[in-house]
Order: C-alpha cells, then sequence, then structure tokens
C-alpha cells in the first residue's frame, strides 16, 4: 500500500491547529445567537461545525468541502451530537459554493481560507451574507517580522503568509472593518499534531516509511524548533457599511 495524504488525515480530529474552546471564544466575540444560517467552509471532518451546532441549539450548518469523506465524516459527527437535522454537507468549492444570495448570517473557515486567500475569499463571500452578516475566520501569521530562512521553507507553499497586522489589512482591502480576534494558543497545535503524530507511527509500523509520512514528521519537528515564529489566529470581520 501507497500512503496517501488522505490515508495519513482519514481518522483526525481535526485537520488544522483549533480549540473548541477557541471556536467557542470566536463565537461569542460575534455577539451572534439564535437561529443563526451558518455556513462552514472547507469544513472537514466538521470539528468545528459541531461546536457551533453546540453552542447555538436553534442554527443551522452548512459544510462545504471538496473531499467527500471528510463530508461524510462530518455527519456522522454532526449526527452522534444530536444534529443531524441541522447539518447538510455539500461537496463543492469554496471559490464557487452553490448557494443563493443572502442565505447565511455566519461564515465560518478555520484552517482553510489559505486555499484562495484572504482577500478573494471575502469578495467571493460577501453575497451569501445578510445585513449584519460576519465572517469568522482561521489563518497562519508570522510571529516575528523577520522570520528565519528556516521558517520561511516551513511555509514555502504559503508565500502570501503575513502578520497579524498584514492579515487585518488585508479584511480592509476585500472592504470589511475588522470586529475582533486573537492568537490561538499553542495548545491548539498539539490538539492537530498530537492525533497527526500517532496516526503518522501507526501507518509507518504497518506500512513502512513513505513521503507523505516523512513530510508530516518533518512539519511536527519544524514545529518543535521554529515555532515561536509563526502561529494561527482567528479573525473576526464584517462587511464595511457602503
Amino acid at each position: 500500500m501507497t500512503v496517501s495524504f488522505f490515508d495519513l488525515h482519514a481518522d483526525l480530529p481535526r485537520e488544522g491547529p483549533g480549540l473548541d474552546n477557541s471556536t467557542r471564544r470566536a463565537l461569542a466575540m460575534t455577539g451572534m445567537s439564535g437561529a443563526l444560517d451558518i455556513i462552514d467552509m472547507g469544513c472537514g471532518p466538521g470539528a468545528q461545525s459541531v461546536v457551533l451546532l453546540d453552542a447555538l441549539p436553534e442554527a443551522r450548518v452548512t459544510g462545504i468541502d471538496t473531499h467527500a469523506p471528510f463530508l461524510a465524516e462530518a455527519r456522522r459527527r454532526a449526527a452522534a451530537a444530536g444534529h443531524a437535522a441541522r447539518f447538510t454537507a455539500i461537496e463543492a468549492d469554496m471559490a464557487a459554493p452553490p448557494l443563493s444570495d443572502a442565505c447565511a448570517d455566519l461564515i465560518w473557515c478555520e484552517g482553510a481560507i489559505y486555499i484562495i486567500g484572504v482577500v478573494r475569499a471575502l469578495r467571493l463571500w460577501r453575497r451569501l451574507l445578510r445585513p449584519g452578516g460576519m465572517v469568522v475566520f482561521s489563518d497562519a501569521v508570522w510571529t516575528t517580522r523577520t522570520p528565519s530562512a528556516e521558517a520561511r521553507e516551513i511555509w514555502a507553499d504559503y508565500p502570501e503568509m503575513t502578520t497579524i497586522g498584514g492579515v487585518r489589512a488585508r479584511i480592509v482591502e476585500a472592504g470589511y472593518r475588522n470586529v475582533g480576534g486573537f492568537l490561538l494558543p499553542e495548545e491548539a497545535w498539539d490538539a492537530y499534531y498530537g492525533p497527526l503524530s500517532a496516526r503518522e507511527r501507526r501507518l509507518r509500523e504497518e506500512f513502512g516509511d513513505a513521503p507523505v509520512l516523512a513530510e508530516a514528521r518533518a512539519e511536527i519537528a519544524a514545529r518543535q524548533a521554529f515555532g515561536y515564529e509563526f502561529g494561527y489566529a482567528m479573525f473576526i470581520a464584517s462587511p464595511a457599511a457602503a
């Protein structure tokens, strides 16, 4: 068996750094409640979808992802938490979701906005928001103004990565205002890399080493060596008045 990226990530609780508490904290910062219609862009296996459904008993969440097995797992988790009737999964590109205008009160995107870029995503998603709607997303950020060559190499696939201030400037560039945000704690990385490391070891023991497993080990080691130079942050944005 040749181990693939999706083999490695098949059983992970999350597809990036994050915590249930951080999801709840960001939701509280929006000041929103009640029977909200929420779109979870790049929902992955649905960790944050379930947290939102738990926190908002009247809300409805639509998960968007291109990977059908992730959507199946998100459905399973929502059902296991008693939220099957309030969760819908759609296999689609989050850059072109098959959704009508003004269909959402809140758009959520943890760890996936980098795929299409902050400015582009916010501009594309604006049509989906109702008046008073918001976008909450997390993104990788530099925590130093002068990252080392080693740290830059770790994030070579994300050349647009910037600081928290840089992301906030992009929010304004996209025609939104900054509502709030915060840097995720170190525990958010542990919640991702702990299960990833355990899964990597199991696959290596069963099938031998593979490039995707070596890459995962190198990524985790790089975080341990240079993690003080980068982090993940939550951002809350609201369309600016025309």
